[in-house]
C-alpha cells in the first residue's frame, strides 16, 4: 500500500491498527494491540482535528442535508443481501455525524426513508422498518451518550404512516433528546417535500379559520357562528337568514351570488339599520362588513408565506447550506424543495456506504469558495 493511501485510509478511520501493523510488517501480542487501538483512534482523532481547524478560518455551512443513495447497488456489487447494504449505509451516516459535529455543524438532515420507498418489494419495506427501529431504539438505550454530546433528534414527516413500534420508537427517541441544543440530527421518514407543503397549507388554513371573528365576540369555524343560540340575531341577522342568503337570489336585497366548490366568490347585501346602509361583502371567500362611510368593520385573515413556513415539519431548523446526494445522482427526489432554493447540490460519484469524510470537506470546500455569491442570491430573494 502506498503511502498516500495508507494516509487516507488512516485519516478516514477505515484502517484498524492491526490491519496498520500487517502493512507495517510487525506482530502484537493481544494486549499491546489493544493499546495501539487506542493510540490509533486518538491520532486519527488529532488528524481530524487539525484538518477541521484549519477549514474553521472560512465559513462553516449550519445546516447539510444528505440524501442517501446508493445502498442496494453496494449490496448488489458484492453479491450481499440488500439488507446488508442498508446496515453498511447506517454505519458510514455514523462517522459523517461524528465528521460533521467535529466540524461545528449543528444540523443535519437525513433523507432516509420516502414516502415513496413503500412501493418498494414488501421484503425490502420490512428490512427498512426493522432496521430503523433497531437503531432508533439504540439512540433511546445510548441516550446518556446523546445528552452528554448534546445531541436532539428529530424525526420528520408523516409519522402516521409508520407502524406503530416504530412510530413509539421515534417519539421516545425525541422525548429523551428533547433538551438537548447543541446539535440536532433530523431524520426524514414517511416524508416528501409535496407531502409537507400540502400539511403546512392546510394547517395555515384551519388556523386562520379559528381567528375568524365577527361581531360580538364570536367566533366563526367551518362556516359556523358559535356563540349564537338557535334562532339568535348577529347584527339583526339570523343563521336561518344566512343560509337562505346563500340559496336563493332575492331581487332589490340581493346582488351576485355564485357558490363553486363550497365557496361564495361574490355576494353583496344591503340591509338597513337605524339609518344607516351597511354592505356585507363576500368575495373569494374573504367576507367583509363595511359601512356606508368604507370603514372596515370584520374581515377574515388571510393565509401568508410566514404561516405557511411555520408549519413546515423543517422548521425546527434554518434552511439547508449543503446537499450531498450520493452516486452521482442529481435529482433531489420530492427533499427539500421548498428550502433548498438557494442551495448548491454536491453529488459525488461514491456510493452512499463509501462517502467518506474526503468527499465531505471537498462539499464544505466548495461551499466555502462561494459563500459570498451565494449570500448575496438569498439577500435578493
Amino acid at each position: 500500500m502506498g503511502s498516500r493511501a495508507l494516509v487516507y485510509q488512516i485519516v478516514k478511520g477505515h484502517l484498524g491498527f492491526s490491519r496498520l501493523a500487517s502493512v507495517l510488517g510487525h506482530t502484537m501480542d493481544e494486549q499491546s494491540l489493544v493499546a495501539a487501538n487506542q493510540t490509533h483512534v486518538g491520532f486519527t482523532s488529532f488528524l481530524r482535528n487539525c484538518l477541521f481547524s484549519v477549514m474553521s478560518v472560512g465559513p462553516i455551512p449550519a445546516h447539510i442535508g444528505f440524501i442517501m443513495d446508493g445502498n442496494r447497488r453496494y449490496a448488489k456489487r458484492r453479491n450481499l443481501p440488500v439488507g446488508e447494504g442498508h446496515k453498511a449505509g447506517y454505519w458510514s451516516l455514523m462517522s459523517l455525524l461524528r465528521y460533521c459535529w467535529e466540524m461545528g455543524v449543528k444540523y443535519v438532515t437525513v433523507y432516509a426513508f420516502s414516502i415513496d420507498n413503500f412501493k418498494r418489494p414488501p421484503d425490502e419495506v420490512q428490512v427498512l422498518m426493522d432496521l430503523l427501529q433497531e437503531k432508533i431504539q439504540g439512540l433511546i438505550d445510548k441516550r446518556s451518550y446523546l445528552n452528554q454530546a448534546g445531541v436532539r433528534v428529530c424525526f420528520i414527516g408523516n409519522l402516521k404512516l409508520l407502524s406503530e413500534p416504530v412510530r413509539v420508537a421515534a417519539e421516545n427517541a425525541m422525548k429523551a433528546t428533547a433538551d438537548n441544543s447543541k446539535a440536532t440530527l433530523l431524520i426524514c421518514v414517511a416524508y416528501t417535500s409535496t407531502d409537507e407543503i400540502v400539511h403546512a397549507v392546510e394547517e395555515s388554513c384551519k388556523e386562520k379559520r379559528n381567528e375568524i371573528q365577527v361581531p360580538n365576540g364570536r367566533k366563526v369555524s367551518n362556516g359556523v357562528i358559535h356563540g349564537v343560540e338557535e334562532g339568535g340575531k348577529v347584527n339583526g341577522v339570523t343563521e336561518t337568514d344566512v343560509h337562505k342568503s346563500c340559496n336563493n337570489n332575492f331581487d332589490g336585497e340581493l346582488g351576485t351570488n355564485v357558490v363553486s366548490n363550497g365557496k361564495i366568490e361574490r355576494v353583496e347585501k344591503v340591509k338597513k339599520e337605524n339609518g344607516t346602509v351597511n354592505h356585507v361583502v363576500a368575495s373569494n371567500g374573504l367576507v367583509e362588513d363595511v359601512e356606508e362611510s368604507g370603514k372596515q368593520q370584520q374581515k377574515i385573515p388571510q393565509v401568508k408565506l410566514v404561516d405557511v413556513e411555520k408549519h413546515m415539519y423543517m422548521a425546527v431548523a434554518p434552511d439547508p447550506d449543503i446537499l450531498i446526494r450520493t452516486s452521482g445522482e442529481t435529482r433531489l427526489s420530492n427533499f427539500l424543495l421548498w428550502q433548498s432554493s438557494n442551495c448548491p447540490l454536491y453529488s459525488p460519484a461514491a456510493l452512499w456506504p463509501d462517502l467518506g469524510i474526503w468527499q465531505l470537506v471537498w462539499a464544505v470546500l466548495n461551499f466555502q469558495r462561494n459563500h459570498c455569491y451565494l449570500e448575496k442570491k438569498k439577500k435578493q430573494v
